[in-house]
């Protein structure tokens, strides 16, 4: 672990993007609706700014492991890669946006700031050693999306969602929080590293005073409160309707960066101080692992079946985010087998790898409603994408590969992203949940298909023009053309996930 470097170095992209948001809204007040493209150029600047500067730590670390702030703060690999990646997400979803906020009297500095603190909030999260820095990060980004669901003001419907996020985000905080004392009550330690050391010892100690009881009621908590945060089943409740109610552009936003966010908050929490009580050990036989395993096949269930029956394709892909994540859960609970640890970074690079191309692919969906969206129109509903082709030939096709590479159809990077968690799975003996997997990827598979359907086959309802700017038409693009080259090539990406799970 690195020790001689400065104090605040690791911090620099942090520091960096608050000092950054802060002016930026200031800056703000200044202009009239005609500049706002200046508080636009300066968030998607200050985004740059962040990468190079992660990549400025990146390489003065080379990339190993060290911490600042006396180990609460962390920066490896994980830390960088899924950075990086939230840099570009976000940077996307502004340029997504930008006319369809504009549209909607939505284009204020409000907006880019609120989605600059929730980026703040999200790199906070991934760079956490300490429980109460990852609960600060998790809050901030919380915090900014409660607000940007009711952004909009003057629609009942997106107050209506906040509310919902807000009392159940409360709700889920409380949980985690609980489950934290429980386990810093056992420990005597809030730092993620010691946490697991501690835990150890007491597993392996003759424990006259039930610290283990104390550990797997802690873990329960921390686990209900992070399958919240991850959006699974049975804590999904606000994600169809958040979904549903805030408008398409923070759709779009809360179904990608946070996400990444989610996922290491998984690593940092289960992998890094909780691998101990992972389970399937004679000290502590049943433990998150097995947590999991049903949290994923409810998910499984509960999301694509659910999603059969929406007519709202918001909704359809909320549900379908819903399934995909209890995938992704497949992943991490197949790590540690009989105590077991050899294959677990190949287990949890597989997740990584599915938490980034879903983010990749729910980017290119939503990105695509908020395209076919205009002044007064909201493309929410399924039917509006009936006869996509006769209106636009090569949007129609980016949306059939963005589709299939949610269906896991070969050769899209989706099949992939599945076959590494099944590989997981099955390398963990469990080849009964790897069966019930692919029979529920197969229910998941006519939703998707019958979008396509309605693209190629029908008749259009709207006859108009889709006229996309020349920034949001080539990345529109080129994100749907990611899930082909990558699934064509999915062995750089797979390779960077298993390097970054690897220096754990």
């Amino acid at each position: 672990m690195l020790t001689r470097l400065p104090i605040m170095l690791l911090a620099y992209p942090e520091i960096f993007l608050l000092a950054a948001a802060c002016a930026i809204l200031v800056i703000d007040l200044y202009l009239k609706d005609a500049t706002r493209w200046v508080t636009y150029a300066l968030s998607l600047a200050a985004l740059l700014g962040c990468a190079v500067l992660t990549t400025i730590v990146t390489g003065m670390t080379g990339g190993q492991l060290a911490t600042t702030f006396n180990g609460m703060f962390v920066s490896d690999m994980m830390a960088s890669t899924l950075k990086m990646f939230t840099y570009i997400v976000v940077a996307l979803c502004l340029v997504y946006s930008r006319v369809y906020m504009a549209e909607r009297g939505l284009y204020r500095g409000e907006y880019f700031a609120l989605a600059l603190f929730a980026t703040l909030g999200m790199m906070v999260m991934i760079s956490a050693n300490h429980f109460l820095t990852l609960y600060l990060g998790l809050e901030l980004m919380s915090l900014c999306l409660y607000s940007l669901v009711a952004l909009n003001r003057d629609s009942a419907v997106s107050s209506e969602a906040a509310m919902k996020y807000f009392v159940l985000g409360a709700i889920a905080s409380g949980l985690l929080l609980y489950g934290m004392s429980m386990i810093y009550g056992a420990t005597g330690t809030l730092e993620i590293t010691e946490v697991a050391a501690r835990a150890a010892r007491i597993l392996q100690s003759d424990d006259p005073s039930n610290l283990k009881g104390v550990l797997a009621f802690g873990l329960v908590f921390i686990v209900s409160g992070l399958a919240f945060k991850v959006g699974v089943v049975p804590f999904h409740m606000w994600i169809p309707d958040v979904y549903h109610g805030a408008p398409s552009a923070v759709t779009l936003f809360i179904s990608t960066g946070p996400k990444l966010a989610a996922f290491a908050m998984a690593i940092r929490l289960l992998v890094n101080a909780l691998q101990p009580l992972s389970g399937d050990t004679p000290q502590f036989p049943s433990g998150w692992q097995d947590m999991l395993v049903v949290l994923s096949l409810l998910s499984m269930a509960i999301g694509n079946l659910a999603a059969i029956a929406q007519s709202n394709i918001k909704r359809m892909l909320a549900y379908s985010t819903i399934s995909h994540m209890g995938f992704m859960l497949l992943g991490l609970l197949s790590g540690i087998v009989g105590g077991n640890a050899l294959s677990a970074a190949e287990a949890w690079s597989s997740a990584m790898f599915y938490a980034v191309v879903y983010v990749l692919m729910s980017l290119g969906s939503f990105g695509m409603v908020v395209l076919l969206s205009r002044a007064g129109f909201e493309a929410e509903r399924i039917e509006d994408f009936k006869g996509l082709n006769a209106r636009s030939p090569w949007f129609a096709f980016i949306m059939l590969l963005l589709m299939f590479s949610l269906a896991g159809v070969p050769p899209t990077v989706g099949f992939y992203a599945k076959l590494a968690v099944l590989q997981a799975v099955l390398g963990a003996g469990r080849v009964w949940l790897a069966v019930v997997s692919v029979l529920f990827a197969l229910v998941g598979t006519f939703y998707y298909i019958r979008i396509v359907k309605l693209m190629y086959f029908d008749e259009p309802q709207d006859a108009g023009r889709i006229d996309a700017k020349l920034d949001v038409g080539v990345l529109l693009s080129a994100n749907g053309l990611a899930v082909l080259v990558l699934g064509i090539l999915p062995q750089p990406l797979m390779q960077l996930c298993f390097y970054a799970i690897k220096g754990l």
